[in-house]
């Protein structure tokens, strides 16, 4: 068979992402406080944008004749085009919201004179323009930030004082020392006496406790401090896996006494912190900002019952096009290659504020569907929330289901309840004992909490008696789901709550 050149025509279709679609599902999927640093990249790099007070505040300077010529570029060949390019896009009703059921306070979360609105709701203060500073994470000092503040007015010796401050970084959050000191003492080529001494500088700082090496060195020097470190204590404390075992009638014959004094040495251990490192924050953590607010409506609305959402525009700048500048820097183009720029810049702008737009109605399309299938839990709590899937949720709206999936992630909803995940309304199911429907594993995980927070501390329920009685409460569960929820709640068996309970007995 020859080999030879030869010339084929095919035909094809493949699905090519334009960079505009890339930025819409990006914009997406981000939060409101990362589209605002999204927006504030975009305000650097695009002349032509430009955060407005008002609709069509960029148009004032602009000649009747020169704004007709601008309707007519090829850049806008549409109405809508024409109004999001004027930055009136507020007149094309953009979300499909009559304008007279809006209610303007909530755009800012001053939520003082809503109807049903709980006063003490995060993000519900009366000035609105942020949630209250309660809200926000502690910007106060770390533990080690703590500790050397203190450590300089300790010693006078350099080398102790440094091998203080070397110790202070080795220790972990909760304040525990988790190297050796032989290791430390090679590693900075110091005597292990001079180590030992800076350990016992470092173990007099506050919060009594740091530096220690285990649990029971810890609270032995909170001992101290309360001057209750006696034999008895100490021994106490020697054995510490007795107490965790309940094996109390043997620990108080090993101290030595009898029922009144060993009450009174568990109520003393009871008031020392096991992990004194945790009274300081790991460094400064970002606050939750709410993405969208939720709150009971005075007139109905269709699609989320006597609920209204609505975006928290707080965290929202609003987007226009300066118009004007762009008159301006068009008179000033002589060349062809800054023409093309230039359209380059307002096609770009064009697109970004009409993406942004399409994302919050999108955003506000979605939470008012999640909102409405999950009303049982904004009236009534956990244990009326519903079984939910983003498969669902898109059905109902006609969307996709990865589009659900990216306006659900790192995106927060607020009501009177709190602030919520938009993922935490989307769980999975359980079987009712009646047949008639399934419910959310969340409101049994509440089921299971109610019911061990209820239970006699003298019958201690155990997983199969959890079972028989969740059962009666409509849930048909097996031994091992009861067991694999009790877990994922932070719960322990019946032998383990059982302990706990005899130890909290003991006065």
């Amino acid at each position: 068979m020859a080999l030879g050149p030869r010339l084929d025509l095919r035909q094809s279709q493949s699905l090519v992402m334009t960079p505009q679609l890339q930025q819409a599902i990006k914009l997406l999927a981000l939060s409101n406080l990362e589209v605002e640093a999204f927006i504030g990249e975009a305000l650097d790099a695009n002349p032509l944008l430009e955060i407005g007070e008002s609709a069509g505040s960029g148009d004032s300077d602009i000649a009747p004749s020169e704004a007709e010529a601008l309707r007519r570029t090829s850049l806008e060949n549409s109405p809508v085009d024409q109004l999001v390019g004027e930055g009136r896009a507020a007149d094309d009703r953009p979300l499909d919201i009559d304008p007279a059921t809006l209610d303007r306070d909530r755009d800012t979360g001053d939520w003082s004179d809503a109807p049903g609105a709980s006063g003490s709701a995060s993000g519900s203060g009366g000035g609105g323009e942020a949630p209250d500073i309660e809200e926000r994470a502690s910007l106060d000092a770390t533990l080690a930030e703590h500790l050397h503040g203190q450590i300089g007015a300790t010693t006078s010796d350099p080398v102790l004082l440094f091998v203080a401050r070397w110790l202070i970084d080795q220790l972990d959050e909760a304040g525990y020392l988790t190297t050796s000191l032989g290791e430390t003492a090679n590693a900075l080529g110091v005597p292990l006496e001079r180590v030992e001494t800076a350990l016992g500088l470092v173990q007099a700082l506050d919060p009594t406790g740091v530096g220690a090496r285990s649990l029971a060195e810890c609270l032995a020097l909170q001992a101290r401090e309360a001057d209750r470190h006696d034999p008895c204590m100490a021994r106490l404390l020697d054995n510490l896996d007795l107490l965790a075992r309940g094996e109390l009638a043997r620990l108080k014959r090993m101290c030595g006494v009898d029922d009144e004094d060993f009450a009174g040495m568990m109520a003393e251990l009871r008031g020392y912190d096991p992990k004194p490192g945790l009274r300081f924050g790991s460094g400064p953590a970002e606050a939750v900002v709410p993405d969208i607010l939720v709150r009971r409506s005075k007139a109905a609305d269709a699609q989320a019952g006597d609920w209204t959402v609505a975006l928290n525009q707080a965290t929202l700048p609003r987007l226009i096009i300066n118009r004007s500048y762009y008159v301006e820097m068009r008179g000033a183009c002589v060349s062809k290659q800054a023409r093309g720029w230039l359209g380059e810049r307002l096609a770009d702008a064009n697109w970004l504020v009409k993406a942004l737009d399409q994302r919050q109605k999108t955003i506000l399309k979605v939470a008012s569907e999640i909102v409405r299938q999950q009303d049982g839990f904004f009236r009534h709590g956990v244990a009326h929330l519903r079984p939910l899937t983003l498969r669902a949720v898109a059905e109902t709206i006609s969307m996709h289901e990865s589009t659900v999936s990216r306006v659900t992630s790192n995106k927060y909803l607020h009501c009177e309840r709190g602030t919520f995940e938009l993922k935490f309304f989307f769980t999975s199911g359980v079987a009712s004992a009646d047949g008639e429907g399934a419910v959310s594993a969340e409101a049994v995980k509440a089921g299971i909490r109610q019911l061990i927070d209820a239970e006699d501390p003298k019958a201690v329920l155990s997983d199969d008696a959890l079972v028989e009685l969740l059962r009666e409460r409509g849930f048909d569960l097996a031994r091992r789901t009861v067991a694999k929820y009790r877990e994922a709640i932070g719960l322990g068996s019946s032998v383990q709550r059982r302990r706990q309970k005899t130890l909290a007995g003991v006065r």
